[in-house]
């Protein structure tokens, strides 16, 4: 995949944009001293950079912007396990999109929204965090669900609404 300055101007804005929203414009509930759950946007640019320019742009946005978050803004130990969960937040979305035809109706999107939001932030992150921190799975994964309820029609929305005004020229992704 060719990368312009000006793909590569919009993926810089896209990590931009997820560390601000996920470290700093988001709300974060501790629980056993770690952070149990966070509410917030901070995943939507990956998902959009993941729809519109592909998994890998998708990946290299949620990657690298947890890479920098935690640079800016740390809480704790750095944890890798963390920053692959952050890429495959940019990575699942557009692989369950095209297994749906790429339909630019809201329900195929909430769902490819959805199903990996559910792998994400509802199983994955709750697991990390018992095996890592000894979380009771039960105190993260209700949280997490109900953010995934809120979250995925606001951001299928929110997709619909900027994929229409996102030049095609700049994002177009083969295949």
């Amino acid at each position: 995949m060719k990368y312009s300055t000006r793909r590569l101007v919009i993926l810089a804005l896209m990590v931009s944009l997820n560390v601000v929203l996920t470290r700093f414009a988001s709300v974060r509930i501790a629980i056993g001293g770690v952070e149990g759950i966070r509410i917030g946007f901070g995943t939507f640019p990956s998902i959009l950079t993941g729809l519109t320019m592909g998994p890998l742009a998708g990946a290299m946005v949620g990657a690298v912007g947890d890479v920098i978050g935690f640079v800016l803004h740390p809480m704790g130990a750095y944890l890798p396990h963390f920053t692959v969960t952050a890429a495959l937040t940019g990575v699942l979305p557009p692989i369950l999109w095209k297994a749906m035809g790429r339909s630019e109706r809201f329900i195929p999107i909430v769902a490819a929204i959805g199903g990996s939001q559910l792998v994400t932030s509802v199983l994955l992150v709750p697991m990390l965090l018992n095996h890592l921190f000894s979380l009771p799975i039960a105190t993260t994964m209700p949280g997490a669900t109900v953010s995934l309820m809120m979250a995925a029609p606001i951001y299928a929305m929110l997709f619909l609404r900027l994929h229409k005004a996102i030049d095609p020229s700049v994002v177009a992704v083969k295949g």
